[in-house]
């Protein structure tokens, strides 16, 4: 067959490169493969093609593919397979992220909103800053980080029910009284879901310290009861029939039986179904006991017992009667129980023969803490509560008494 001059596609020039960017792909592959011919796409027939001029000389050093030679051509990129098109190196982004560990979470992270400096809301650094609407933001003083890291603290997460049980044998000890006030810290700074409780085998005091309701009901009523709150049917708004609200205290009380005829004292399988009911909608418990320690409810309250709580007066008989019964939980088997308690000292009017450092040395080296309660004289009056009422060392007092129970919790 003749071929006439448009059929013929030039293919080679004497000062042409062997490979050019501007090329057809096709072209480019078959001189990288360097073939004998090259096929004419216009023709059915294979023309010879010229060898094609030596290469010039790469020049020293590193040079970036496309980027002119000496010669003033591009350089051809690195080459892959034979008869392949150059592929481009791009990073390995993949492997990094696998081997990085990425996964949802890290984006989901993002909804982790940081904590704002903190700015002081009390004393002068407060008032400045209220007073500057603001624009004075000074960082706490010591005492109120103290406050906050003891709010904090009462407030976390304790991962389940709790339960929180005051001992000491000797009436007169400031049970009772511990009870309301923990009860009152957790509940107002944790926002309620917290119950008192008078486990005492006769007749207890919680119910007359605390604030009244509508009802006198007790826990021998609720224990009559009790078979309702076992089933899916039981709710927290029947619950209240038998609990008495505290209002802004935020915490709930079951009162023991105020008779002293009540009849037979309650047992540890009563306290057990007790406990298995309430917990249903309570968080954390707080368990008031009696003066009788070989009582069954006794213990089995200790027996479910999470963190201990033990009040003394500053008095020698009661220090003396609280060391004797951690003598008798360490004897049965209980010594954990004992290390990880939190001592209470209630502080009387006047300080007049008061041997305080040897009951702060003696509880100091069996228990894990030691804090002393100051004299309020709405607490040791005998009437009800007024939470409203108290002083403000008394509420930082039991703050700082809450925040080292919870480190039981």
């Amino acid at each position: 067959m003749e071929h006439t001059e448009e059929d013929t596609v030039p293919l080679h020039r004497p000062d042409a490169p062997a490979w050019s960017p501007f090329a057809p792909p096709e072209v480019n592959a078959q001189f990288a493969a360097g073939p004998e011919t090259v096929h004419n796409p216009r023709t059915s027939d294979h023309v010879p093609s010229a060898p094609p001029p030596p290469a010039t000389p790469m020049p020293a050093g590193p040079q970036a593919a496309g980027t002119p030679a000496a010669g003033g051509w591009p350089t051809p990129p690195a080459q892959g397979p034979t008869g392949s098109l150059p592929v481009p190196a791009f990073p390995d982004h993949a492997g990094a992220l696998e081997r990085l560990g990425v996964t949802a979470d890290d984006f989901a992270s993002r909804r982790v909103v940081p904590p704002r400096p903190p700015v002081a809301e009390t004393g002068l650094r407060g008032a400045l800053h209220r007073l500057s609407f603001g624009m004075v933001a000074l960082p706490p003083g010591p005492r109120e980080r103290a406050r906050q890291r003891a709010v904090e603290t009462v407030r976390r997460n304790f991962g389940g029910l709790r339960q929180i049980t005051v001992v000491n044998p000797k009436g007169g000890a400031g049970k009772t009284v511990a009870v309301l006030m923990l009860a009152m810290t957790f509940g107002r700074h944790r926002g309620g879901y917290v119950l008192a409780w008078d486990n005492n085998e006769t007749q207890g005091t919680l119910g007359m310290r605390a604030q009244q309701d509508f009802h006198v009901r007790t826990v021998r009523d609720l224990l009559r009861d009790l078979d309702h709150f076992k089933g899916p049917t039981g709710r927290i708004g029947d619950l209240s029939q038998y609990v008495r609200a505290q209002g802004g205290a935020m915490f709930d009380v079951l009162a023991s039986d105020e008779s002293a005829t009540a009849g037979e004292m309650l047992t540890a399988q009563a306290f057990g179904d007790l406990r298995e009911a309430v917990s249903r909608f309570y968080k954390l418990i707080v368990v008031d006991t009696g003066n009788n320690v070989r009582a069954a409810n006794w213990q089995a309250a200790i027996d479910a017992t999470d963190q201990l709580v033990v009040t003394m007066s500053a008095r020698n008989d009661s220090a003396e009667t609280a060391a004797r019964m951690l003598d008798h939980l360490e004897q049965t088997g209980r010594r954990d129980l004992v290390r990880g308690a939190v001592s209470v000292v209630s502080m009387p009017a006047h300080r007049k023969d008061v041997d305080l450092p040897a009951v702060q040395r003696h509880f100091a080296a069996r228990t894990r803490a030691v804090l002393l309660a100051p004299y309020e004289k709405l607490l040791d009056s005998g009437e009800p509560i007024r939470y409203d009422s108290l002083s403000k060392a008394s509420s930082a007092a039991w703050l700082r008494i809450g925040a080292a129970v919870a480190e039981g919790l």
